[in-house]
Order: C-alpha cells, then sequence, then structure tokens
C-alpha cells in the first residue's frame, strides 16, 4: 500500500511513457537521493516566481527537500513582489494577440508584463525600493557587506513588509527560505530590477559597489558549502536554463581541476526542465552526458531531461515527493 497521495497516484498510474515517464522517474530517483541522505540544490530560471511556485516550493523547504538554492535575480524578488502587491497584478491570458501599441500602453500603466501577467511598477517594485534601500544604506554606512539574497532576508524577518502582505505567507518560497536561513547563489543580480536600482544608487553616489558581495564570492561561498555538504552526494534539480544552472554547477570542476581537490565528488544527480531545443550548440539545450566531459556528472550519475513547460512539470514532482 502506498503512502503517497492522489496526485503521485494519478503521475504513477498514467505518465508512463516519454516525457510523461522521465517525470515520474526523476521524481523518484530525486527521492532515492534524499533517502541516501544526498542533499540537493534547485535552481530557478525563467519567472517561476512570478508563476507563483512559492505555492509549493516553501513546502519543500519547509519539509528540507531543497537545501540550496541558485536563481536569478527576477525570481529572488518576484516572490516578494507577489507577497506585498499580489493584488495589483493583471493577467492578460490574450497576450499572444497584444500589438505594440497594447504592449506599449502597458508600459504607460506601469505594468511589465511577464508572459500572461503584469507586475506594477509602483506596488512592487517601488515598494521593494524604499525598504531595501534604507536596508542597503544601513550597511553601506556601517562598513558592512552582504550577498543579495541575504538583504532580501533582512528586510523579510524586519517585519517592515508585513502591513501589505497580500496572500498567506506560507506560500512564499522566500519567507521559508529566510526562516531557514537557507544559503541561495545569486549569479548575474546586477540584471535584475534591484540591482538594477542598486547600480543606479552606486552611480549617484549614495552607494558603494562593494557594499552588496560580488558574483565571485558567490562562487567561492558556493565552493565551501559544497565541499562541507557532499559526503552523502549532491544532486541538482535544474528549472530552465541560463544563468541559474549553468554557474552553480561549474562548482565540481573548479573545485576538481582548478583547485585540484581530486576527491571532490561529481553532482550525484542531474535532471533539468527545459523547452530549449536540443543542441550541442546551445549549453541550456546540450543532453546531460556533454556534461560528463567537463567533469560535472559522472558517467552513472542518474540523468534525467524533460522536455516540456516547468510552470506544469515542476510542481508534479514536488507534489510526488511532498507524497500529494
Amino acid at each position: 500500500m502506498t503512502n503517497k497521495g492522489a496526485i503521485s497516484q494519478f503521475i504513477e498510474k498514467y505518465y508512463l511513457h516519454f516525457n510523461a515517464a522521465t517525470v515520474v522517474d526523476a521524481a523518484k530517483a530525486y527521492e532515492t537521493q534524499l533517502n541516501n541522505k544526498a542533499k540537493m540544490l534547485v535552481s530557478l530560471a525563467g519567472a517561476m516566481s512570478t508563476a507563483e511556485l512559492g505555492k509549493i516550493f516553501s513546502e519543500m523547504i519547509r519539509q528540507k527537500k531543497v537545501h540550496i538554492i541558485s536563481c536569478t535575480g527576477a525570481n529572488l524578488e518576484e516572490d516578494i513582489m507577489n507577497l506585498v502587491a499580489h493584488s495589483h497584478y493583471k493577467r492578460v491570458p490574450n497576450y499572444r494577440d497584444l500589438t505594440p501599441e497594447q504592449e506599449f500602453e502597458l508600459l504607460e500603466k506601469g505594468l511589465n508584463r511577464v508572459t500572461d501577467t503584469c507586475i506594477p511598477e509602483e506596488e512592487a517594485f517601488r515598494r521593494l525600493q524604499q525598504h531595501i534601500y534604507k536596508i542597503w544604506k544601513d550597511a553601506d554606512e556601517a562598513g558592512e557587506r552582504y550577498f543579495p539574497h541575504e538583504f532580501m532576508y533582512k528586510m523579510l524577518l524586519s517585519g517592515v513588509l508585513e502591513e501589505y502582505y497580500e496572500i498567506d505567507l506560507k506560500d512564499s518560497w522566500m519567507y521559508a527560505a529566510a526562516k531557514a536561513n537557507l544559503p541561495i547563489i545569486v549569479p548575474g543580480w546586477e540584471d535584475s530590477t534591484m540591482g538594477n536600482i542598486f547600480a543606479s544608487y552606486v552611480m549617484k553616489g549614495a552607494l558603494k559597489a562593494s557594499t552588496v558581495k560580488s558574483g565571485i564570492e558567490y562562487m567561492t561561498m558556493l565552493a565551501d558549502w559544497y565541499s562541507e555538504n557532499s559526503e552523502h552526494g549532491i544532486g541538482f534539480f535544474q528549472i530552465g536554463g541560463g544563468i541559474a544552472g549553468d554557474f552553480p554547477i561549474c562548482v565540481v570542476p573548479m573545485l576538481y581541476q582548478d583547485m585540484e581537490k581530486t576527491d571532490t565528488p561529481f553532482w550525484s544527480y542531474f535532471c533539468q526542465i527545459s523547452d530549449s531545443t536540443t543542441s550541442y550548440g546551445s549549453y541550456s539545450g546540450a543532453v546531460p552526458n556533454e556534461k560528463i566531459t567537463w567533469g560535472k556528472l559522472d558517467i552513472d550519475t542518474p540523468k534525467f531531461i524533460i522536455e516540456s513547460d516547468a510552470t506544469i512539470v515542476a510542481p508534479l514532482i514536488f507534489a510526488y515527493l511532498l507524497d500529494m
């Protein structure tokens, strides 16, 4: 008798071939990793926070089924934006039919479109800006330096945003991560909205660039974390492509080849959910075996590519891991 819930039983019964079967295989292999005491890294690309992945990903964090996160700056901030401005978001179901003129009208209304969802400029971006600036400034004046995610943690845990909450706090993955003080890697943070805003303050002379720790420091922090947590293996679960996945997966060959720590284990599991066209010229679309040649995965590392939409697939895999 299985202790799995209805969603898990459904996919085990009906997801039997092709991409569907890979969903189940990848979920079971992820579960095996956890049962073997391996740690798991989850990388978030795209706009998964605006897609409200936090509704289930936050529970993954609370149940300790993810141990470190790598995400884009957009995913870091957009989960908090959804927390404080949800009622001001505008959904555009017919987004494929918009003319350039209609897109410009959204701009003039302060609505920044992410596929079918528009993020409100004033209620989301600027609301965060006024509070994060003070935290940046306090650190700057005290000569303190923190990572981008640490500043976000400080803002969430300080309670300054509580008056704005518009969704159930348990549905915010960033709040769950902050409460757990989960390590997060945010490569390329500078290209996010908050990164752009921070850069503008540096250009105005209001803040020092060094107040926010750099990508190189993120890499060295990840290297230390990997070395300290790889006793039973560390798996890599990648949602989408791009820098959120490319950056952290390189820590293994860096440790092995550049640091000459030849006892560094390969990643013990790899799964990517991607709609990128399979291509050896595209890093995001490369098949997992290519990563063997770069010293990231081993010959017998469990490897999965699910060619599908992450907004559909990721919640199913997480549901399976949460026995739903």
